[in-house]
């Protein structure tokens, strides 16, 4: 044999395993540096994941440690104290790492640290969020500083509603605090909120004017003591200040002139609460002193007043040319008569949302709201709630081509009222490839009419899907055969009101909200109501007397 040969059988020979020897293979040997016998650790391993645990290894079976105590038992008295001398003692613990850790929190940038914060404040608002995370460490401290995100605050003292006493001294309290957060924190504030305020309006405004000239939207929530010198002086303080809302608070209306003096070339929106002084407010603004303003709110307070509302639409429209919302709420308002001379004004080219809600019937009529809107052709709301006076054909002449939410609906009023019954349909044809919300509740419009005026959704222009999605028919002559066209052809409707709809079958008049809901109720009108059969030419005359038939349904 060559002697190469030869040192190659050698070298095999020696790297044979022996008999019932398994070859180690790679997983064995990690296995082995991973947990290396007596390291005092074990490996466990499961579906996903590989642990290296500490102590004893894995549970023994039963029967392994049954073996173990026997054993245990056969040895002599000398043995078992020499092995318990012999068994190893576990190595103290290692004492922990001196040093604190940074964590992934003091890693973050501040610039993306504030940035993160900003989104979450845009969301929520700065607070409760800023003021926990400010306790977090020392890097979202000084992010949750930045003057950037406290742009919107809401300010309230706290014991609101106690002792008139009690509620003095917590407002000092609150104010002690404001001096060192307004340079400090709301040195960049924009929108500021005071509620429940009695006594220190003014020094919390002084503080304001001095170090938050960003303010734009001030609103004052039940708060009393408003001098006319404080809302002048924040006005010049403020220059880019075009909000305001005074709803539901005690300011005079010297107050609110000389503020709208002072910052109505600026004015954008404003509310007010309906009192015996806001006809000097109006009368500011029919004097054009607010010729910017976009949003008009006047609404009643919690007691309401009785005192009708007589507006010169005419001059509202000259004063405020640029106006886009207007809303009297809850209020007896009356159109101002024109005069022996009609001669209309240039209307509200700008309008888009006119809300003329209120709880109980007001005196709008058809004459009064095209002389609103008459020169308004992109108006998309329309709240007409409570004004029973307003009839489909006028509805019909308006302007507005572009309507998307109409209100109609007679809460509670219709009882004594002498309601139209045909003319529904002229709303959805005019307005059927726009309309999103339609609420025709409490009218008192006949079936067939408002059958009429609901399948136009079924025949939209261009063969397209309606875009309504809300529909309230509370109250209502609406039959079951009416709604479930309506569902069928609007695959879009999230909300469905069909309450105390008498032509409906019992337990299906109710609100569905959702298109699950909508859909069972669907489901629930074609099973209840199925479609008549088709009778014969000579139909059997047990059939046409009603003897085979157990009830029959009476045409209430």
């Amino acid at each position: 044999m060559a002697p190469g040969a030869a040192r190659r059988a050698r070298r095999r020979a020696r790297g044979a395993l022996p008999a019932g020897a398994r070859a180690r293979s790679a997983e064995d040997w990690w296995w082995d540096q991973l947990a290396p016998s007596g390291s005092g650790y074990h490996l466990l391993q499961s579906d996903s994941m590989l642990l290296v645990l500490p102590g004893p290894g894995p549970a023994r079976t039963r029967v392994q440690r049954r073996a173990a105590r026997r054993a245990q038992r056969l040895l002599p008295p000398a043995s078992r104290a020499s092995a318990a001398k012999a068994r190893p003692r576990a190595a103290p613990a290692a004492e922990p790492q001196q040093g604190p850790d940074p964590g992934w929190g003091d890693r973050i940038p501040l610039e993306i640290l504030v940035q993160i914060f900003g989104l979450l404040v845009a969301a929520d608002g700065p607070m409760p969020f800023l003021g926990r995370a400010a306790r977090v460490c020392r890097r979202w401290h000084e992010a949750s500083s930045q003057p950037a995100l406290w742009h919107t605050v809401t300010l309230s003292p706290p014991l609101a509603g106690r002792l008139a006493k009690s509620g003095a001294k917590a407002e000092k309290k609150v104010l002690a605090s404001l001096e060192w957060l307004m340079p400090n924190r709301f040195s960049q504030l924009q929108r500021l909120t005071l509620i429940h305020w009695k006594s220190q309006v003014h020094p919390v405004l002084k503080l304001v004017s001095e170090s938050c000239p960003r303010l734009t939207f001030l609103k004052l929530s039940d708060c009393h003591g408003v001098t006319p010198d404080t809302l002048v002086m924040l006005a010049k303080a403020c220059p880019q200040l075009h909000s305001l809302d005074i709803q539901h608070s005690m300011v005079e209306s010297t107050a609110v002139v000389n503020f709208l003096e002072e910052a109505g070339p600026r004015m954008r929106k404003l509310w007010l609460t309906y009192s015996s002084q806001t006809t000097a407010i109006l009368g500011a603004l029919l004097g054009s002193c607010c010729p910017q303003l976009q949003v008009l709110e006047v609404s009643t307070g919690i007691n309401r007043n009785s005192t009708p509302l007589q507006l010169p639409v005419e001059a509202l429209q000259k004063g405020c040319p640029q106006l886009q919302v207007l809303r009297l709420l809850n209020l007896m308002w009356l159109p101002k008569p024109p005069g022996r001379v009609v001669t209309p004004g240039p209307g509200f080219p700008s309008l888009e949302e006119l809300c003329l809600a209120g709880c109980t019937c007001n005196f709008v009529s058809n004459e009064a709201l095209g002389r609103l809107l008459h020169g308004s052709p992109h108006l998309r709301l329309l709240d007409l709630r409570g004004c029973a006076r307003i009839t489909p054909a006028g509805l019909h002449d308006l302007p507005c081509q572009e309507l998307e939410q109409l209100h109609l609906g007679l809460y509670g009023t219709s009882d004594w009222l002498t309601l139209a019954k045909e003319g529904s349909h002229l709303l959805t044809q005019k307005w059927c490839h726009t309309l999103r919300e339609l609420d025709l509740s409490g009218q008192g419009f006949s079936e067939k009419d408002l059958e009429q005026a609901l399948a136009t959704f079924s025949a939209t222009p261009g063969g397209s899907p309606p875009a309504l999605c809300s529909v309230n028919l509370r109250g209502t002559r609406v039959t079951p055969s009416t709604v479930s066209s309506v569902i069928s052809s609007c695959t879009g409707l999230l909300y469905l009101n069909l309450e105390s709809c008498r032509r409906l079958p019992r337990g299906l008049k109710r609100a569905y909200r959702g298109q699950e809901e909508v859909q069972w109720c669907l489901e629930q009108l074609l099973t209840a109501c199925p479609p008549p059969a088709r009778q014969s030419q000579t139909p059997d005359p047990q059939v046409a007397s009603g003897a085979l038939h157990p009830f029959r349904i009476l045409d209430v």
